[in-house]
């Protein structure tokens, strides 16, 4: 038995700022402080994740180039080990 797991929030901000809109046109406004807090904090968790998307991208990077200075740094242990042993 496998458990759907979904990503997707509960709520999106544009769901929030349709509320918002008809907070408005009923001039209804008791409710839309905790509107905009909502907003605020959907708004927020977006930007920590392209954030956290471009610290991934940024480390990936980092990693490959570790990796191709491990392989040089191999190369060059090799090549000494060939000098120590002729001599």
């Amino acid at each position: 038995m496998s458990t759907y797991v979904s990503f997707y929030p509960n709520r999106l901000i544009c769901t929030v700022l349709e509320e918002m809109r008809k907070c408005h046109e009923t001039r209804n406004y008791a409710y839309l402080p905790g509107l905009i807090e909502e907003a605020q904090t959907l708004a927020n968790r977006m930007e920590a994740k392209l954030e956290d998307n471009k610290d991934i991208k940024s480390a990936h990077e980092r990693k490959r180039e570790l990796k191709e200075d491990i392989k040089e740094l191999e190369k060059q242990l090799e090549q000494l080990e060939k000098e120590k042993e002729k001599k």
